[in-house]
């Protein structure tokens, strides 16, 4: 560890002034010589260094987006090339290329904090080795080493003997005890930002390379601060334990505010967004346009969370614009499907059931009895207005008229009934006219 602290040497002098001038601060408010005052400047090293980090952790989320959009590529390269594994890792490389992404974005800021981190190790080194570095001199030097932060020496470490310990005028069991709260409390908080990044921020419907980096990672650092911890200074853990809370503190406030897509994040912040949005009437900040905006840019692509959201607008009688505003609209838009297609609501044309044979055969048979029996009546009636006319009717020995033809020539009842049952016509039929002589 003393070798790679020697390497970023050239920045010892840099972080040795601020922490100088933040005690001076701080000195003249708790004391030169506590805790307070070297333990504070060491938080505030850390604040300005992360505030210094921004611009890098808005390329480190953009990095995350724009893997997050590769996502259903990569299932496609790897549902191609499942039996290939070198061949997957190939094309995976050409996407990152063309895309113009890079899987190892998320490590960024810790990459760009490892020369102050190891900077501050050599300084803090230096003030438990009794040696002068950056711009500490010996008069800084004995208020550092007499500064105690829960009773423990700003320069004892885990691992330090008791004659080391008892030269700093501090028990060995109180530096161990301080020292091994502070590393549980350091790897806790670095594992419960990975994890909150997995479990609430991260579409883990599509099993990418990214997802296996960011799982590996979410149990390695941890335990790479545990073992590495013991050797650490206190200064370095407080420094250490500083920058884990800010980075925790940083990624809850970018979930609860600018969520990835498709995560269960993102779920929660549009309920919220539908809530404050019917509630006021429309989209309030620059940051809530920007995300509806995004919305109604996608149209057909928008995910299971975006469409529950503009259909919930829609039933509410409000409407989405292109610009990200939300506005009253008297027109209620209809649901979109799973696909992001408009549904329509009109119900569909109900065709008439299909009759069986049997229950056609039954049907015509009780249209065909209803046809005779109403024949049967017509030709009686003929009959009997027959009967009470001129006295050249014909004489009651002839055939009667359920028999072949009738005496008029026409076809008799029975002959009409099975005619009618025949076609299968239903109702009342009208009645023939008699024919003349």
């Amino acid at each position: 560890m003393d070798t790679i602290a020697s390497i970023f040497s050239f920045i010892t002098t840099p972080v040795s002034w601020v922490i100088v001038q933040f005690h001076s601060v701080y000195g003249a408010l708790f004391g030169d010589d506590t805790g307070w005052a070297w333990g504070l400047s060491i938080v505030s090293l850390v604040i300005l260094i992360r505030i210094c980090l921004i611009p890098l952790f808005v390329k480190q989320i953009k990095a995350t987006r724009a893997m997050q959009t590769l996502q259903p590529e990569m299932k496609k390269i790897q549902e191609r090339y499942k039996n290939d594994k070198q061949r997957q890792s190939e094309e995976m490389m050409k996407l990152y290329k063309e895309t113009g992404t890079n899987p190892l974005s998320s490590c960024l800021p810790i990459l760009a904090q490892s020369p102050f981190f190891f900077a501050l190790y050599h300084v803090l080194n230096s003030i438990a080795n009794n040696d002068t570095v950056g711009v500490i001199n010996t008069r800084l030097l004995e208020s550092a080493q007499q500064a105690h932060i829960f009773g423990a020496p700003l320069a004892a470490k885990f691992t330090d003997s008791s004659s080391d310990v008892a030269a700093l005028d501090a028990s060995l069991t109180t530096v161990r005890i301080v020292t091994a709260v502070m590393i549980i409390l350091m790897s806790a908080s670095q594992f419960y930002t990975q994890r909150q990044l997995m479990t609430k921020n991260v579409d883990t419907t599509v099993k990418t390379p990214f997802m296996q980096q960011q799982k590996m990672l979410m149990y390695v650092f941890p335990v790479m601060f545990a073992v590495f911890g013991i050797n650490f200074p206190v200064g370095v853990l407080v420094y250490w334990l500083t920058t884990n809370v800010w980075t925790m503190g940083q990624q809850m406030y970018v979930i609860h505010n600018n969520p990835t897509p498709g995560s269960k994040a993102q779920a929660s912040y549009l309920d919220r967004l539908y809530k404050r949005v019917t509630h006021h009437g429309g989209t309030r900040g620059r940051g809530e346009r920007a995300i509806v905006k995004a919305i109604v840019a996608k149209g057909r692509d928008r995910n299971e969370y975006e469409r529950k959201f503009i259909n919930g607008l829609s039933k509410a009688s409000f409407a989405a614009q292109a610009d990200g505003t939300v506005v009253k609209s008297e027109v209620t838009t209809v649901d979109e499907t799973e696909d992001g297609a408009p549904a329509t609501s009109t119900p569909k044309r109900q065709q008439p059931k299909r009759q069986s044979k049997s229950r056609r055969q039954s049907g015509g048979s009780h249209g065909g009895a209803s046809g005779a029996k109403t024949t049967g009546d017509s030709e009686t009636k003929t009959s009997l207005t027959k009967s009470d006319g001129p006295q050249d009717a014909k004489p009651t020995g002839d055939k009667p008229a359920s028999g072949g033809k009738s005496a008029s020539g026409g076809k008799s009842a029975s002959g009409s009934t099975r005619s009618k049952a025949q076609s299968g016509r239903k109702g009342p039929q009208r009645p023939k006219s008699p024919s003349k002589k």
